[in-house]
C-alpha cells in the first residue's frame, strides 16, 4: 500500500526541486510529495520541520543525505533514510565560507554561507541525535545505503540504533531505477 502523503527533504545544497522529490511523485502516484527547500541553519531547519510535520502530517518521510540525518530527528514518524549523514558538521566546516545551491531555491537564492556558528549547531545536534529512541521508532526508521557511496558511510552507525538497513548498488545520489528498484519495497515494508 502507497502512503498518500509524503515529506521529502533533500541533502545539503539542494532544495524542494530536487529531482528526487519528482521521482517520488512518480513512482508513488497520486501521493502528495511535500518537498520544501530546508534552510542550512538548523535552529531554523529543524523547528521548520516539525511543524510542517504537525500542520502536514505526513504518512512516511523520505530524507536523503543531511535530510536523512533530518528524517531520523523527527520522531513519530514512518521514515525511509537514504544515505544518511549523521556528521554534518564535519562536511561543513570543509564548507565554511559561501556556497553555491545545487538546485533552484523557491526564493531565488542561488548561495548560501556556511559558518562556525552553524557547524557548532549541528555538531550539538549530533550528540542527542539517537536519543528517545523506542521500540516503534525503531521498527518504523529503515535505512537505504548506497554500496558505493563515495561521500557517506553511515551504514554501521545506523545499525546500531536501528534494525533495517539495507544496501543497494549504486552511489550516494540514487538514480531513478535505483529508488524504483530499492525505496518501493521499503516503503511497502513500513
Amino acid at each position: 500500500m502507497h502512503p498518500s502523503r509524503i515529506l521529502f527533504i533533500h541533502g545539503f545544497a539542494s532544495s524542494g526541486t530536487y529531482k528526487t522529490a519528482d521521482t517520488l511523485r512518480i513512482l508513488f502516484r497520486p501521493c502528495e510529495v511535500i518537498a520544501p527547500d530546508v534552510p542550512i541553519d538548523p535552529r531554523e531547519a529543524l523547528p521548520m520541520l516539525q511543524d510542517l510535520c504537525v500542520t502536514m502530517q505526513p504518512d512516511l518521510i523520505v530524507g536523503l543525505s543531511l535530510g536523512g540525518f533530518w528524517a531520523q530527528k523527527l520522531r513519530g514518524y514512518a521514515k525511509v533514510c537514504i544515505n544518511p549523514d549523521f556528521h554534518v558538521s564535519r562536511l561543513l566546516r570543509t564548507r565554511l565560507g559561501e556556497n553555491e545551491y545545487l538546485s533552484p531555491r523557491k526564493d531565488g537564492a542561488t548561495t548560501f554561507f556556511v559558518t562556525e556558528t552553524i557547524c557548532a549547531a549541528y555538531e550539538a545536534l549530533e550528540t542527542s541525535q539517537f536519543d528517545l529512541l523506542d521500540d516503534w521508532e525503531r521498527e518504523h526508521t529503515v535505512g537505504m545505503f548506497a554500496d558505493a557511496d563515495e561521500l557517506v558511510h553511515c551504514h554501521d552507525e545506523f545499525a546500531l540504533h536501528y534494525p533495517h538497513a539495507h544496501y543497494y548498488p549504486g552511489k550516494h545520489l540514487p538514480t531513478f531505477p535505483e529508488l524504483k528498484r530499492h525505496l518501493v519495497p521499503l516503503v511497502e515494508m513500513l
